[in-house]
């Protein structure tokens, strides 16, 4: 059966706009995991536009299930996710100009670089993730550097409609089948929402985890975070 990981990342989008002290992702990650939430992820991002360090540092302290970590391959980034040893580190691509993780990084070209940084946690007993597109030669790259798990950039998905929307829906589920067949475990997400997530009916064995974040906590406006995880927490579940 599918889990879901919740990102927390937008409690902070909303208190860094007014630079205030609330309101506090490690209060939405409580009431997530209350909720049913299997992990709570965040992305520490180099221009600091949500999630800051004493957010990670007390999530860390307070997270009972796990603690994913979402991070660019950046040295103090490295140095900073050593010292809080979450469960799991995802490397993701950053651009300081766009909205959101606009597609998954590129382990082909930055092969050595992502090879060195994965050997670095692995040494410290801490499993590493990929964010990737649904591509078999990138997904072949991140096996062969040592990456625990993948997750699959599901973005394009979500964003198409009709023909083009089945098509990459398609891609997604071949790559997670090659995924499996290496061995690597596979997490999903990026731009899921109550909808697009029961697509994935039928197919629950292929994706180990969800990762969803805007689509919760824009739900948990109108009906609260705990209430918004529970719905999604039962569409993963009937999968």
């Amino acid at each position: 059966m599918s889990t879901l990981a919740v990102n927390v990342d937008h409690i902070a989008t909303l208190r860094e706009a007014r630079k205030v002290n609330y309101p506090e992702p490690v209060t939405a990650a409580g009431l997530a995991e209350i909720g049913g939430a299997d992990g709570v992820v965040v992305h520490l991002r180099g221009d600091r536009r949500h999630i800051q360090e004493r957010d990670v540092e007390i999530l860390r302290k307070t997270v009972k299930t796990k603690l994913i970590l979402e991070m660019a391959n950046r040295k103090e980034t490295v140095d900073f996710a050593l010292k809080i040893k979450p469960e799991l580190i995802t490397l993701v691509p950053e651009r300081d100009e766009e909205i959101s993780t606009e597609g998954g990084l590129d382990v082909i070209k930055y092969e050595k670089k992502t090879a060195e940084t994965i050997h670095i946690f692995k040494n410290a007993n801490i499993p590493v993730s990929i964010f990737i597109d649904p591509n078999t030669k990138q997904i072949e790259c991140a096996k062969n550097i040592d990456a625990d798990a993948i997750e699959i950039h599901t973005g394009k998905f979500c964003e198409e409609t009709n023909e083009k929307k089945e098509k990459e829906f398609k891609k997604i589920i071949d790559a997670a089948k090659f995924a499996k067949e290496l061995s690597l475990k596979v997490n999903a997400g990026h731009g899921l929402c109550y909808t697009t997530v029961k697509k994935f009916k039928g197919f629950s064995n292929l994706i180990d985890e969800f990762s969803i974040g805007h689509s919760i906590i824009s739900r948990a406006v109108f009906v609260g975070i705990k209430q918004a995880v529970k719905d999604m927490v039962e569409i993963i579940q009937n999968l």
